[in-house]
Formats: C-alpha cells, structure tokens, sequence
C-alpha cells in the first residue's frame, strides 16, 4: 500500500461518492449506490438526508422510484473550497462510468 500506513482512504467522502453516483444516474437506487461507493443502504440513506437538507440534491417520484437532481451550482461546504461550485468535482467525473454504469452523465448541465 503506498504511504506505508496500512490504513485504506480516499480523498473523496462517502458524501463525494454517493454525489457522483447520483449525477451520473440520477434514477440509482439506493441499492446500486450502495454497491458502487461500497457502503451500507442505511448510511446511503442518511448521506442522502444530508444531501437534501444542504440543498444539493432534489429528490422526485418518477412512478415507483425515485429520481435525483444535483445541483452543481452549489458551493462546497468547506470554508477553503466555498468559492467553488461542486460542478467542478461533477465535471471531473463525467462520462467515466464504473461497470454497469448505463452511463447517463450525457445532457448534464454542469456549470
């Protein structure tokens, strides 16, 4: 392991995660972005209650499921990042897809 600590991170959050997964797939499951950021569906579902009540998500019923809008717009919540849009993170990320990904990043309005 490079760093020679024996200790697994990233520099993304699960927040970071779970946010990515719902741009490029805004009908994910919780499920799916459990499986993909490779956490629980019970801390999927408090990330996502985090991500609604700070206004970066918007969460809508389409039929039996629900869809999710990102709302790149927004700045990060760090003070040394707040002059930054999360767009910017988003755009990073655009059109790579993990495997089994259908890949939906395609029309997003990333500023």
């Amino acid at each position: 392991m490079a760093g020679g600590t024996g200790r697994e991170w990233t520099f993304l959050t699960n927040h970071g995660h779970v946010l990515i997964c719902l741009h490029r797939n805004p009908q994910a499951r919780i499920r799916d972005i459990a499986d993909e950021v490779g956490i629980t569906e019970r801390a999927v579902g408090a990330i996502l209650v985090d991500l609604e009540r700070g206004g970066y998500v918007t969460k809508e019923k389409a039929g039996r499921r629900n869809e999710y809008r990102v709302h790149p717009e927004l700045a990060f919540r760090h003070p040394s990042e707040a002059m930054r849009p999360i767009g910017e993170l988003l755009r990073i990320f655009d059109g790579q897809h993990m495997p089994g990904d259908p890949g939906q990043s395609e029309g997003r309005d990333v500023p």
